[in-house]
């Protein structure tokens, strides 16, 4: 049978599952092909008819909205102004080759999209989960920690049964709170495990000390759990954070069985996490530029984009076009460059109630072990989250005979402008209270700190405070030919890691359909031969 190819119109001979393609002289047979397949093979002998997409932004939402779009057979070209991969999880290399990062950066059993990622790149074993708890640094005094002269710990255990079973049985068995406390806290959290995603959003006008006041859980579980919590979630404190945002975590995790469960990468995440996402986006034909700022949007007379004008390796400013545009930087990035006549529009004038909170994240490097505990910890401070011994937790990390704590400083807005000796002077003194026999004037197994490293983000993931829900832009914006990626933006895990990846899923889904709506007979033909998009979750 003879027929036409409806992509280059060139003759197409059709035997049984074999397909051959000419052109002039240039004859390829391709064996039980796939749609994918005879796309790839069509662009080789007929040159490069792909719609391009140009993202702005090299951190989880943008080279997973990239992975995406080459996944449906969209040539993907993402812009980077750093030399390093990751945005929010980006780490470097000092001169003895130790790794320092951005964050500590937790990996949940809720984390349904993220962990997908991983599987499709064949990675997830990358992963190493840790035990199902969460544990708390007991409360103390620099005095009182001394005369104990150790460490001591409260965890939240859960056993393997069902959720919202196991959550229950962890805050029962705990020792944190008095049996009344546990109790309430328990039955205040009814509207946590069993109210749906409208009451949760509903919720955006409280802070979560508010909440917890209308559902009379004690003041005590507050100053206990969820200021080491909220912290965790947005660097805040429970007075500034929104109650959806702790309502959010809270429902993944107790109406999920694992869905509290916690992982560590297994080394640093531009390595083990993003180089694999370029990997995947540079097999399929998208390309990934780093040191290439994106400098300014270029506009038509219509509104809609005309280029990025990007910075290049020299230093020296090129306008680069596509067929559609993406922003996946943070907000507070994307404010600065959007176009003047943009920001008379609502949607882009909602972005200004919108900005990030600030975040210092800390390595210290020690002469000998400080715990063997291999797990996240809650600090319970009053000036540092949650902190953890990469040493133990991590594998690239590993030292048997030396600890590397990373700890995260928040809220930090009064100390970011802080030296790092004046940051580190205050991190020594809460450790005392946290490792009392190696640190402090009772030390009986003194420890050195060897070298630090102070990390300061003065715009980290977007502040949740109450009632701003409402502002978060969707994917898709009012200009045709543009779009948003980022944990800002409109999606259900707010500013995490799986907002960010869900986040690009979306933008990568809208602009598949706007292709399709807008784009030529050919531009179809591709969405009809590749393979679907990878499916968003979101429950």
């Amino acid at each position: 049978m003879v027929s036409y190819c409806s992509l280059c119109g060139f003759q197409s001979l059709h035997l049984g599952n074999s397909s051959i393609l000419k052109k002039k002289r240039n004859v390829v047979v391709v064996k039980r092909v796939t749609g994918q397949q005879i796309f790839r093979l069509v662009c080789d002998v007929v040159g490069d008819r792909k719609p391009k997409v140009l993202i702005a932004g090299a951190g989880l939402a943008g080279l997973s909205c990239a992975k995406y779009l080459t996944d449906k057979g969209v040539e993907a070209v993402v812009v980077e102004s750093r030399n390093v991969l990751g945005g929010k999880v980006a780490a470097w290399k000092d001169k003895d080759g130790d790794w320092y990062e951005t964050g500590l950066h937790i990996f949940f059993g809720a984390y349904p999209n993220l962990l997908r990622l991983l599987k499709e790149l064949g990675i997830y074993d990358r992963l190493q989960w840790k035990e199902h708890s969460m544990i708390f640094n007991n409360k103390a005094s620099n005095q009182e920690a001394s005369a104990l002269n150790q460490a001591s710990y409260s965890k939240f255990a859960f056993p393997n049964i069902p959720a919202p079973l196991n959550g229950v049985v962890a805050i029962l068995r705990s020792d944190m709170l008095s049996w009344k406390e546990k109790i309430l806290f328990a039955r205040g959290l009814i509207p946590a495990i069993f109210g749906g995603q409208g009451y949760i959003e509903a919720c955006d006008k409280y802070s979560w000390t508010e909440f917890l006041m209308q559902q009379n859980i004690p003041t005590r579980v507050n100053d206990e759990v969820f200021i080491a919590m909220s912290k965790a979630l947005n660097f805040i404190n429970p007075d500034d954070i929104s109650a959806m945002v702790i309502l959010t975590a809270l429902n993944r995790f107790l109406r999920e069985t694992n869905g509290s469960k916690m992982a560590f990468l297994d080394g640093n995440p531009p390595e083990r996490l993003c180089r694999p996402i370029v990997d995947a986006i540079e097999a399929r034909g998208g390309s990934v530029w780093l040191k290439h700022p994106l400098r300014r949007i270029e506009t038509r007379e219509d509104g809609t984009v005309a280029s990025f004008v990007v910075g290049n390796s020299h230093g020296k400013a090129e306008h680069w076009t596509a067929d559609v545009y993406v922003s996946a930087l943070p907000v507070d990035i994307l404010k600065m460059l959007l176009p003047l006549r943009w920001k008379s529009i609502e949607f882009f004038h909602q972005l200004s109630f919108l900005r990030g909170v600030p975040v210092i994240n800390i390595h210290l490097w020690f002469d000998r072990k400080l715990t063997d505990v291999d797990h996240l910890l809650f600090s319970r401070s009053n000036l540092l989250s949650v902190y953890a011994d990469m040493s133990n937790t991590c594998r690239e990390y590993f030292d048997e005979n030396r600890s590397m704590l990373e700890l995260v400083f928040a809220p930090a807005a009064a100390y970011i402008a802080k030296s790092e000796e004046e940051i580190i002077s205050l991190t020594m003194e809460e450790l005392k209270r946290l490792f009392p026999q190696h640190l402090g004037p009772n030390a009986q197994t003194p420890a050195k700190l060897i070298k630090y490293k102070v990390v300061k983000t003065p715009r980290s993931v977007y502040k949740t405070s109450p009632g701003l829900n409402s502002y978060r832009p969707s994917q898709v914006t009012p200009i045709s030919n543009f779009f948003l990626a980022g944990d800002f933006t409109r999606q259900q895990y707010l500013a995490s890691m799986e907002g960010a990846v869900l986040s690009g899923k979306l933008a990568a889904e809208a602009i598949v359909k706007y292709l399709q709506s807008h784009s030529t007979d050919s531009l179809n033909f591709i969405e009809k031969l590749s393979n679907p998009t990878s499916r968003v979750i979101t429950h």
